[in-house]
């Protein structure tokens, strides 16, 4: 097939695939302060993580899913609203990307949790692969480099080309305390993730029990 001809059927596959995904989402109520907005329930949001992650393919950089979830929590706690950074530009969104960073990363509707959600994680695998670079020369164990990375990317997200070129893997606790927090919560996320996880899989597991024990109980 020419180029030409599959790269729109590649963009309207995409089309499609986000509106089933826009379906299958549930929203709930959140308290943002005073105000009560709309969030995805826990399942959508391991739902949009897990999907963007696939998508972009972030295992290629040492990601997960987890790490998705953990960066849309530090950035707005899955309630999409609007922001602003210290400089007044506007940070739009679940994710929230400033209208230039948006630009830049193709994005039609930043207020569009699912769009936003998976253009977050292929911002993370550019981010991941830079702070690598940033990471190369240094003697790190396994563990400890895989946390440097994460860092990185929070590093990478969080602040402008400028800022984020100051880091060098050792001297995160110099670095704005905005940023240091955004790395805490996006740890921290992460762990939710993962608590999630197993929540939702005990869940699943409880319902096919009691479907099992009731086709056991009719068929006896």
């Amino acid at each position: 097939m020419p180029e030409a001809a599959a790269a729109p059927q590649a963009a309207s596959g995409e089309v499609r695939y986000f509106e089933q995904l826009r379906q299958q989402l549930v929203w709930v109520p959140a308290r943002v302060g005073k105000s009560t907005l709309l969030a995805p329930d826990h399942a959508s949001r391991m739902l949009l993580a897990k999907s963007a992650a696939m998508r972009a393919k972030l295992s290629e950089v040492g990601l997960s899913y987890m790490d998705v979830y953990g960066i849309i929590n530090a950035e707005t706690s899955w309630i999409p609203r609007r922001g602003a950074s210290k400089n007044g530009t506007p940070n739009l969104g679940i994710a929230q990307f400033e209208p230039a960073t948006a630009k830049a990363l193709g994005i039609r509707d930043a207020d569009d949790p699912v769009e936003a959600v998976h253009a977050a994680a292929l911002h993370m695998k550019e981010a991941a692969q830079w702070s690598r670079e940033r990471l190369a020369r240094l003697k790190l164990g396994k563990a400890e480099r895989e946390e440097k990375l994460r860092e990185g990317v929070s590093v990478y997200y969080n602040l402008s080309t400028k800022r984020r070129n100051e880091w060098n893997g050792l001297n995160s606790d110099d670095l704005p305390v905005e940023t240091q927090r955004h790395i805490m919560n996006t740890r921290l996320g992460a762990q939710e993730a993962a608590m999630l996880e197993a929540q939702l899989k005990a869940a699943q597991y409880g319902r096919q029990r009691v479907l099992t024990a009731s086709r056991e109980t009719l068929g006896g």
